[in-house]
């Protein structure tokens, strides 16, 4: 109790408070952020949410998502603010390198820095921690924590269809991570008004045309299966990128087509960005992607869902992939 009694104490009185998430901001990196933010200005706090990158269209619908600073897009207004704030929120993520250039911004300002979490292994960066590997999303921790402080009072529309989003998205629309909790969260938000239909249908069923013609490139040219290892991989070029105009949040859910298919155990895709190789893995039952990532990719994340990067090369980090998965490697 004693880091929401620390928490409170903060937001009693209006102050300039900052909110930020993770690169390639994901449903529940924007429901989180945005329905803490709605939250804290419930009392006169002026907040700003921000992100590293810009995040998917399908996400644009969301309350306030205009008022969102992108730092690649806006990095002095972003600095400004950030040196402006009070309080510095954390959102899903517990590590500064995954802020990237705004992690020397943060570390520098003597404010109360506080980190809202569900990831493995938090760093010690945050004066005021909340983390639980355990929760579904950090959009559910940002309900007990709205629930904590304001038990008695109703919580709002928007702010419901900002944490549903969280906890929808980051269950895989709750095929993962769901618990008894996430469903009586969900019956409260039901009770509340939610029209979960609409937003599934805005999150999932709002893709461009491009989609589908970037999957069926992806199954029919890009998968390769290894069923010894009961392992699949999917890989994008840069030419991909140039051919198929990917923007951020085009390779959403492509992965799980190969964690469709009953001998993959594991399933990874390879994005050879303009900068950096991203990968993303999933993985069924014990199979921890999460060590896999932090051994040979620099990530982390979940143990059935995780990420990481290599600065090596498309072709150098998908040998190493496949050596990681035990695949014989034929020069």
């Amino acid at each position: 109790m004693e880091a929401i009694s620390q928490l409170k104490d903060l937001i009693q009185s209006p102050k300039n408070c900052v909110i930020l998430s993770h690169r390639n901001p994901d449903g529940d990196a924007l429901g989180s952020s945005l329905g803490l933010s709605l939250f804290l200005q419930q009392f006169k706090h002026n907040v700003k949410v921000i992100f590293p990158s810009e995040y998917p269209v399908n996400f644009e619908w969301m309350p306030q998502t205009a008022e969102v600073l992108i730092y690649d897009l806006n990095p002095k207004v972003v600095e400004q603010t950030i040196q402006n704030a009070d309080l510095i929120f954390c959102l899903d993520f517990n590590s500064l390198e995954r802020i990237d250039k705004m992690a020397m911004m943060v570390t520098q300002r003597n404010v109360p820095k506080i980190m809202i979490d569900h990831h493995i292994d938090p760093e010690p960066f945050a004066d005021i921690q909340f983390s639980n590997e355990q929760a579904s999303s950090t959009s559910e921790m940002v309900y007990d924590i709205i629930r904590t402080i304001q038990s008695d009072k109703i919580v709002s529309n928007l702010i419901v269809d900002c944490l549903y989003t969280g906890i929808m998205t980051d269950t895989g629309s709750f095929h993962h991570a769901t618990s008894a909790k996430v469903f009586q969260i969900l019956a409260e938000f039901k009770s509340l008004g939610l029209n979960d239909t609409r937003i599934q249908e805005l999150v999932n069923n709002s893709q461009p045309e491009k989609y589908l013609k970037l999957l069926g490139h992806c199954l029919h040219n890009r998968m390769e299966l290894f069923p010894e290892q009961e392992f699949g991989l999917i890989w994008l070029s840069k030419e991909d990128y140039r051919t198929f105009d990917i923007k951020r949040g085009d390779t959403e859910g492509i992965i799980n087509y190969l964690m469709m298919l009953k001998n993959v155990r594991v399933g990874a895709l390879v994005m050879n960005q303009p900068n950096i190789v991203k990968l993303s893995l999933r993985s069924k039952g014990d199979f921890s992607v999460q060590q896999l990532c932090k051994q040979h990719f620099n990530g982390g994340g979940h143990k059935n869902a995780s990420g990481g990067y290599s600065k090596s090369g498309l072709e150098e980090a998908i040998v190493k992939l496949k050596q990681a998965m035990g695949v014989q490697i034929i020069a």
